[in-house]
């Protein structure tokens, strides 16, 4: 055939044909651009590369991380604790000795099966016997302690961080005794996870692509204003921002000035209003304690009636962690507003001598606070509190076995702990996750 014929073929069959060869066309880009984008899921399942910030050694992971791995004897759920790896457990003896029934149908990720002899929790004050396969007994040489088993809500794993949970660690990643990089698998799913030491590392690791999420970040900037970023925000009811009252303090031993520097703060302008320093989803909040609504009028009033020397020595030093800055400066500017002098100095650890110290307070699972506001705690009562009504309802509560008289006591701890005002719980966290598009 001349060349010209077969233009001519190849022309007519195009003109003849042409809407059957344009759907075909973006048929198969369609096709192309489905399988580009989910066959590798499908086929080597998805992989999310995670970023946060801190310094973690293997046995201080962050528990949101452990718990995907294994679980510990106990669990915690919103309605409090509930069985882990135990079916049941008991104390005969009002909380010295806690028995433990262990569930049968649970198989460490090698294959073997659960028993007393792989409980491993390594307590210093605590002796531990296994009668059976399937029971273990914990005898407290200090004592009664009623929270214990929430103690042991704490994962449990074997020799190389194998747990029972259905993610496995494939890879962990140490330097200088701190993890760098965990890598987390299920099925054809990984989770990698990147610890930086500092906010600012982490953020510029995502700017350079090196990881796809961000977790737990306090500020977003810059990232809410990207287009390609996703951001989202959850309010973290186990933690408070808190503000220590050095109750040693030559100044601040007054109890009427520790209340006049809360009612200067105005608390609802720095996030979601915190009451007390138990989480308001426990079982033993006291939604009824005293609220220090901003009121700079009483302040002043306050402030009035105090010693002409403690008026005239006023220049307060407030101590702030990193991160917290911000915040600080607007506690500063309201002090300021309220005729109280202040000075403001940053510190990444617990100062040896500050007159107020703001950082964020980590509530415990179980209401007992014992180690934060008992006189005889020097190493971890920050606000060096000493007050006998307090120090009595903390004895009590660690004690008391029956549910519905350890609520009474917290209800009564934290009226009189808020209105002794060794600390001012400011407002609950509101943390950011970074997701790249």
């Amino acid at each position: 055939m001349s060349f010209k014929y077969t233009t001519k073929l190849f022309f007519a069959f195009i003109s003849r044909f042409k809407l059957i060869i344009l759907m075909g066309i973006l048929t198969g880009m369609g096709f192309f651009l489905l399988a580009k984008t989910y066959l590798p899921d499908l086929i080597m399942g998805n992989k999310e590369i995670i970023g946060m910030t801190g310094r973690f050694r293997p046995d201080n992971l962050p528990r949101e991380i452990l718990v995907l791995v294994s679980q510990g004897l106990t669990g915690l759920s919103d309605f409090g604790l509930e069985p882990g790896m135990a079916q049941s457990w008991e104390s005969p003896d009002h909380g010295k000795t806690w028995i433990f029934k262990l569930k049968e149908d649970i198989y460490w990720q090698d294959g073997s099966r659960l028993t007393s002899s792989n409980i491993n929790y390594e307590f210093s004050d605590v002796t531990v016997d296994r009668p059976d396969d399937y029971t273990i007994i914990f005898t407290l040489v200090e004592g009664p302690y009623s929270p214990f088993p929430t103690v042991l809500t704490k994962p449990l794993f074997k020799k190389g961080l194998l747990g029972t949970g259905e993610w496995h660690v494939k890879k962990l990643s140490i330097i200088n005794t701190y993890v760098q990089e965990l890598v987390l698998i299920k099925g054809k799913d990984t989770l990698i996870y990147k610890f930086y030491p500092t906010v600012d590392r982490t953020k510029l690791a995502y700017k350079l692509g090196q990881i796809d999420q961000i977790i737990e970040l306090l500020d977003p900037f810059p990232f809410d204003t990207w287009n390609n970023s996703i951001v989202m925000d959850n309010i973290n009811k186990s933690q408070v921002v808190t503000l220590f009252f050095n109750t040693q303090d030559k100044l601040l031993a007054d109890k009427s000035l520790r209340q006049a520097l809360i009612y200067a703060i105005d608390k609802n302008l720095l996030g979601a209003r915190a009451e007390s320093s138990i989480n308001p989803d426990s079982w033993a909040y006291n939604p009824q304690v005293k609220t220090y609504d901003y009121d700079p009028t009483r302040t002043k009033e306050i402030i009035d009636q105090l010693p002409g020397e403690l008026k005239d020595s006023m220049d307060i030093k407030l101590v702030s962690t990193p991160s917290l800055l911000p915040v600080a400066e607007k506690i500063s500017g309201d002090w300021e507003a309220a005729g109280i002098k202040n000075q403001i100095q940053v510190s990444s650890i617990i100062p040896s001598e500050f007159q107020a110290f703001l950082t964020i307070f980590e509530i415990p699972d179980d209401p007992d606070q014992y180690p934060m506001w008992h006189s005889t705690q020097e190493s971890t009562n920050i606000s060096k509190m000493a007050n006998p009504r307090i120090d009595k309802y903390l004895e009590d509560g660690r004690v008391e076995l029956d549910l519905e008289e350890r609520r009474k006591i917290y209800l009564d701890f934290q009226r009189y702990l808020i209105e002794d005002a060794p600390a001012a719980f400011l407002y609950h966290p509101k943390y950011f996750t970074i997701i790249r598009r």
